[in-house]
């Protein structure tokens, strides 16, 4: 047994999650990306005396949702904190949020392991709270830049339970997560745009041990990559610092992603440092049960529901089931396509396989694209049908029918001449064709060699130009070769 083997981590995730509305958190700042600097601001949000805040109730709409999306308790009277702290990028110097009162508890995450199996990360707490500014060190070599248009924009703090312990749960853990709010349309969960954010919690302690390590936490990882790169670096480090007898100090650190490895940003704050205390401008917001059912009936079908489903209910398998429910807008394709087509393995096939390919190829997503599920399940019912094999839909029609939205898949398949012969007597003349051209190949299929159909198949394909029903031809070649 190697020395890390020896060892267990222990690691809790922080995740910050940059809500979707129009303005920001307590004014009504715009909350936008990319604007130009200090453009997205007003007395509010400079912090000026004398200024109040509001408000904004979609933050408390988005909060229920994710609440109720995990499982977690929606608190009914819900008041507001300050959080008191050295804030260079927040002006008024102290950030809105929630401290003995979130408005989520409890809830959790499933992830599906390695080995097949689940495990729930379950979650402490989802609290409100604002977002500062951004800090810019690397535009002036003697001056930080400081652009407040961030400064207010609403933010959910997800706070899990440290019930993960490897890198690959983390990675595991905030790829649902990812999925999760951009599927409730609150969140785009965009790391590298900041506007999902993630702290790591990590300690060590021996296998076997109850009593948890002391925690290093662990900042400014802008992908899930990276998260798992810097929690895989700090459990090594730790691991060896502990072997060595050296004391872990309760720090925070920073990830470098150039060369992988974390870096020392300050000692540790403890709870008391930010010297919480009643926000007095805001009075509590009562969340109803009324209410909280009135957001839970219009919530979207979730992933892990719709993968059940389409396991269990539509006979879909666990790699396809997957791939579907990897967003929301594909999934709700998928759901429209096969109202319209009973046919649910090749519904999935056409939008894993064609429709996918297309995509990818011209930077489209599915909400870009131009055949609706309706049309789609036409062309798939013609295959069914087996008025066009499955080759001349996807390769000849398919296209056609993204440049030509106007027209059904059959009336383009019968103004292109595209659709199969059926007519055991049209097609016997290409089976015999195809036969004779291969004298010696019948020999070889007579003597047992039955793979050559395939070339046989093949020239009557071609003979009839794609026209032929694969299922019949294939039938009617056979039973010629074995009659000579």
């Amino acid at each position: 047994m190697s020395v890390y083997e020896k060892y267990e981590a222990v690691i809790g995730l922080e995740v910050h999650i940059q809500l979707l509305t129009s303005s920001k958190a307590y004014s009504n700042d715009p909350a936008e990306y990319g604007a130009m600097p200090n453009t997205l601001v007003s007395a509010i949000s400079l912090g000026h005396p004398g200024t109040l805040p509001m408000v904004n109730n979609k933050v408390i709409e988005y909060a229920v949702k994710l609440g109720l999306a995990v499982g977690a308790n929606i608190r009914e009277v819900n008041s507001y904190a300050r959080k008191n702290y050295f804030y260079a990028d927040l002006p008024k110097g102290y950030q809105i949020t929630q401290d003995t009162t979130p408005i989520c508890t409890g809830g959790a995450i499933s992830i599906k392991l390695d080995s097949g199996e689940e495990k729930e990360i379950k979650i402490t707490r989802i609290h409100m709270e604002e977002d500062a500014g951004k800090s810019i060190h690397d535009i002036d070599p003697f001056h930080t830049l400081v652009d407040l248009n961030r400064a207010g924009v609403p933010l959910l703090e997800m706070v899990s339970e440290p019930d993960i312990r490897s890198a690959d749960e983390a990675y595991k853990y905030l790829t649902e997560v990812r999925k999760l709010v951009r599927y409730l349309s609150i969140c785009d969960g965009n790391m590298e745009e900041g506007s999902m954010r993630c702290d790591a919690n990590v300690s060590v302690r021996l296998k076997g041990e109850s009593k948890f390590g002391r925690k290093v936490e662990v900042k400014n990882m802008n992908s899930i990559r990276n998260v798992q790169r810097a929690i895989e670096f700090e459990i090594k480090r730790q691991i060896e610092a502990v072997e060595e007898g050296i004391e872990i100090s309760q720090d925070t650190r920073s990830f470098d992603a150039s060369n992988g490895t974390t870096f020392l940003l300050r000692s540790k704050e403890m709870a008391n440092d930010y010297r919480y205390f009643p926000e007095p401008d805001l009075p509590p917001v009562v969340v109803t049960q009324d209410y909280v059912q009135g957001i839970k009936i219009v919530l979207p079908d979730l992933p892990n529901v719709l993968l059940k489903r389409y396991q269990h209910s539509l006979g879909l398998s666990e790699y396809d089931s997957l791939i579907l429910t990897e967003s929301r807008e594909l999934a709700e394709y998928f759901n429209v396509l096969i109202k319209h087509c009973s046919n649910y393995k090749a519904s999935a096939n056409w939008l894993l396989g064609p429709v996918k390919s297309y995509l990818n190829e011209n930077g489209l997503n599915i909400t870009q694209f131009a055949i609706s599920p309706e049309r789609l399940a036409h062309l798939i019912d013609l295959v069914d049908q087996g008025k066009v094999s499955f080759s001349v839909a996807a390769q000849q029609l398919f296209p056609k029918m993204v440049v030509d939205p106007s027209s059904t898949p059959l009336q383009l398949a019968e103004s292109l001449n595209l659709l199969q012969d059926s007519s055991s007597e049209n097609l016997m003349e290409f089976v015999i064709a195809a036969v004779d051209k291969y004298p010696e190949k019948v020999a070889e299929y007579k003597s047992g060699k039955v793979g050559l159909i395939g070339l046989f198949m093949g020239e009557v394909m071609k003979q009839s130009k794609g026209k032929a029903d694969p299922k019949l031809a294939n039938k009617l070649t056979k039973d010629y070769l074995d009659s000579l």
